[in-house]
C-alpha cells in the first residue's frame, strides 16, 4: 500500500482539526482574531507610561494595576450578566465600552487621568470574557470543547504575534495611533458578533441541566439555576481557580514587569515587540500540533508540565541580557502556556453547568483578572527594590507551588479523569445510516456521559 501523500495527510490533519465545529463558533473566532489584531494597548501600556510618557516602574505597575482591578469586577459580572441578560448582549456592550475606554486612555493627561482610564478599560475589556467563553461552551459539544478552546487560543495569538511586532514599529513614531486602531479594531469584532454571533443562552428550564440548578436569589429565573454562592462554594473549582491564579501572576510579568527590565537593559520598544511578538508566533505555529499530540493524556499531568514550564521560564529571564537570550525565555515560557491554557479553560467548561457557564467562566476569569491587578504592582514594586532577580526567581517558586498544587489536587481522582470522547466506528456509522438514524446520536450520548462524568473532575 502507498504512502500517503503530503498534501493529502495536510488536509486531513486540517480536517482533523478544524472540521465539525458549528459555523456560528468560526465567526466567534474570526471576532476574536480581528479584535487581537488590533490589541496593542495592554501589551504596551507598561512601556508606553515609562519610556513614552516617562513615569516610574512603580507607577505603571499600578495602572495596570487598576487596569487588572477592573479586570477582575468585571469577570463576575460579566459571567453574571451572560447568564441573567444574556451572552451576545453582553458581549456587544463590553466590546462597545472598550473601544471608548481605549480612546479615553490614549487621550489621558495626568496621572488620576490615565489611572482611571486605565480602570474603565479594564471593567469593559474583561467583560466580554466570560461571554466569549460561555458561548463557545454552548455552541461545542463536549468532546470538541478541548480543540476548540485550542484554535480559539490559537486566533488570539495569531492576533497577539502579529500586533505585538507591528505595534513596535508603529510605537517609534508616537503611541496615540496605537490607541486608535485598537478602538477600531474592537468596534469592528462588535460588528462581526452582531452580524454573525446569535445568542447561545439557555432557556430557563431547557433540559435537565437548567432544571437540576437552584437559585441564588431564591426563586426561578433565566440563567439564574446557579448563584455565585454556589459557584464558590464548589471546592475543586474553586481549587483549580486558586492555582491558576499563581500561574497568572507569573504569566501577567510577560506584559509589564518584562517590558520595564527589558528597557532597563537597554533593548528598545521594537525589540521589545519583536522578542514579546515570539510568543504569539509560536503558540501560532506549535498549537495545534501540541494539541493533537497531548491529546487524550492526562490533564493533570498537563496542567503539571505547563506549570514548571511557565514558571521556570520566566525565572530563566534572570540570566537574559540580550534580545536572543529573552528570546529563549519567552519561548520556555510559551510552550507552557501552549499546554496549559486551553486544559485548563476546557476543563471548566466541563465542570460548570449549562445554565452557569458564564457564572463559571467568570470566576475562573478571575484568576487571571485578579492576577492583572496584583502581578504588575508587585512586580514593579520588587523590581524597583530588589532588582530583576528576585522577580524572576519568585516567578520560578510560584511555578514550582502551582505544579505541586495541581499534583495534589488530583491525587485519587486520577479514575475520573475524562479521557477523549471515542468516536463511533465507521462500521456502525454505517449501521446506523442504513437503519436511518443519526451518526452524531451515539456521539452525543457519549458526549453526555463525558459530561456528566466530567461535572466533578479536576486531573
Amino acid at each position: 500500500m502507498s504512502a500517503p501523500s503530503a498534501p493529502g495527510a495536510l488536509r486531513r490533519a486540517v480536517a482533523e482539526t478544524a472540521g465539525g465545529l458549528p459555523g456560528s463558533f468560526w465567526w466567534l473566532w474570526t471576532s476574536t482574531l480581528v479584535n487581537r489584531l488590533g490589541g496593542f494597548v495592554v501589551t504596551f501600556l507598561a512601556l508606553y507610561l515609562t519610556a513614552g510618557r516617562g513615569y516610574s516602574a512603580t507607577f505603571a505597575g499600578l495602572v495596570a494595576s487598576l487596569y487588572g482591578l477592573g479586570c477582575a469586577v468585571a469577570a463576575v459580572v460579566g459571567g453574571v450578566l451572560a447568564d441573567r441578560v444574556g451572552r451576545r448582549p453582553t458581549l456587544l456592550g463590553a466590546q462597545l465600552g472598550t473601544a471608548v475606554c481605549t480612546v479615553l486612555l490614549g487621550l489621558a493627561e495626568g496621572r488620576a487621568e490615565i489611572a482611571v482610564a486605565a480602570l474603565l478599560l479594564g471593567l469593559t475589556s474583561n467583560a466580554s470574557r466570560p461571554a466569549t467563553s460561555a458561548i463557545m461552551a454552548d455552541l461545542v459539544p463536549p468532546q470538541d470543547r478541548v480543540r476548540a478552546f485550542s484554535l480559539n487560543y490559537w486566533a488570539i495569538n495569531i492576533g497577539f504575534g502579529v500586533s505585538a511586532a507591528v505595534a513596535g514599529l508603529v510605537a517609534a513614531h508616537g503611541y496615540l495611533l496605537l490607541f486608535l486602531a485598537d478602538a477600531a479594531a474592537t468596534l469592528l469584532c462588535a460588528l462581526v458578533v452582531f452580524a454573525k454571533v446569535p445568542e447561545t443562552r439557555p432557556r430557563a428550564g431547557a433540559g435537565p441541566a437548567a432544571a437540576a440548578g437552584g437559585s441564588a436569589a431564591g426563586g426561578p429565573g433565566p440563567g439564574n439555576g446557579t448563584g455565585l454562592g454556589r459557584v464558590l462554594a464548589d471546592g475543586p473549582f474553586m481549587a483549580l481557580v486558586g492555582l491558576t491564579f499563581l500561574v497568572a501572576l507569573v504569566a501577567q510579568q510577560g506584559s509589564t514587569t518584562l517590558a520595564v527590565d527589558m528597557g532597563a537593559a537597554g533593548l528598545s520598544s521594537t525589540q521589545y515587540g519583536l522578542v514579546i511578538g515570539l510568543n504569539g508566533l509560536l503558540i501560532v505555529l506549535l498549537q495545534i500540533p501540541v494539541t493533537r499530540l497531548v491529546e487524550g493524556r492526562s490533564r493533570a499531568a498537563l496542567l503539571v508540565v505547563g506549570a514548571l514550564l511557565t514558571g521556570w521560564g520566566f525565572g530563566l529571564t534572570a540570566f537574559a541580557h540580550g534580545a536572543a537570550a529573552y528570546a529563549l525565555t519567552v519561548a520556555v515560557w510559551t510552550v507552557g502556556e501552549i499546554v496549559q491554557a486551553p486544559t485548563s479553560m476546557a476543563l471548566v467548561a466541563e465542570m460548570s453547568p449549562a445554565e452557569a457557564r458564564g457564572r463559571y467562566q467568570g470566576v475562573y476569569s478571575l484568576s487571571w483578572s485578579a492576577a492583572s491587578f496584583a502581578a504588575p504592582a508587585a512586580g514593579g514594586f520588587l523590581l524597583d527594590r530588589a532588582g530583576g532577580g528576585a522577580v524572576w526567581g519568585a516567578c520560578a517558586v510560584l511555578g514550582t507551588a502551582a505544579a505541586a498544587g495541581y499534583a495534589l489536587l488530583v491525587r485519587g481522582r486520577r479514575a475520573q479523569d475524562p479521557g477523549p470522547v471515542p468516536e463511533p466506528v465507521q462500521p456502525v456509522r454505517e449501521v446506523q445510516e442504513a437503519l436511518g438514524a443519526a451518526p452524531a446520536v451515539a456521539g452525543e450520548a457519549a458526549a453526555a456521559g463525558t459530561a456528566a462524568a466530567a461535572g466533578t473532575a479536576v486531573g
